[in-house]
């Protein structure tokens, strides 16, 4: 593998902005890919694709509709963007139920549906979906996530078979509780929902099933993100790389 071995190539990462979205940004700009930073936050985008000498897409993923008709010209998507509410089932907003699957769900479907078209008239592409432990296990108080996320695996898998024959790949990459801000602020409402301090929550809920007892970089999985987008992961595809500190094993 090269410093430039994406040069040429031009990436798309959802949630680019900040946390596993932006250290898979400047991986990939690091490796000579031109990155487009999509990011409802308009500051924070504009910010660090100036950074990394890319460029900017202020998109509310919320908004599906608008994705109906989209094209998409990239090399290389990474479905990255998320956001987590806990609660019970029986006290979970509905919306914010709703809210979750267009986000982590049908925005990921329209995303790939705009960009497959010319990665099948090149013949190349690459689609990683940011996925978690939890599109393999299940937490209580996370239906909603849990949901999204096992439906994303379901959606990269058909993505993959669909591609293949195009030379498109689509993997999940499955990550434990990453250090993020999407996890800082999960720290209040898992202290309230499991009654316990806030300052307990990492030890005895986040780390409670990994065998390696930290939290995830999210440089470590934007190293990952960086093989499977890489010129030697053609014969992968159709997966789901766990870097979870051995939850899943149990």
């Amino acid at each position: 593998m090269t410093e430039s071995d994406l040069h040429g190539k031009r990436a798309v990462i959802t949630g680019g902005a900040s946390g596993i979205g932006l250290a898979c940004a400047r991986e990939l700009a690091s490796r000579g890919a031109h990155v487009v930073i999509a990011d409802l936050n308009e500051q924070a985008a504009q910010d660090a694709a100036s950074d990394l000498g890319g460029e900017a897409w202020v998109v509310d993923l919320s908004d599906t509709r608008a994705l109906d008709e989209l094209r998409l010209d990239a090399d290389i998507l990474v479905n990255n963007a998320g956001i987590q509410r806990v609660a019970p089932i029986v006290e979970f907003d509905p919306e914010a139920f709703r809210l979750i699957q267009r986000i982590m769900v049908e925005a990921p479907f329209l995303l790939i549906r705009a960009v497959l078209p010319g990665m099948y008239a090149r013949g190349w592409g690459r689609i990683v979906n940011i996925s978690s432990a939890h599109g393999l296990r299940a937490s209580a108080f996370k239906s909603a996530y849990v949901t999204a996320k096992h439906a994303l695996e379901g959606l990269s898998k058909v993505t993959a078979l669909e591609g293949a024959e195009h030379g498109v790949t689509s993997n999940c990459v499955n990550p434990a509780y990453v250090r993020t801000p999407l996890v800082e602020k999960q720290i209040a409402d898992q202290a309230a929902v499991h009654g316990i301090p806030e300052s307990e929550v990492v030890e005895k809920i986040m780390l409670t099933e990994t065998a390696v007892k930290r939290l995830v970089e999210p440089e470590e999985v934007a190293s990952l993100v960086g093989w499977l987008v890489g010129p030697h992961s053609g014969m992968t595809t159709g997966a789901s790389y766990t870097i979870d500190g051995g939850w899943t094993a149990r």
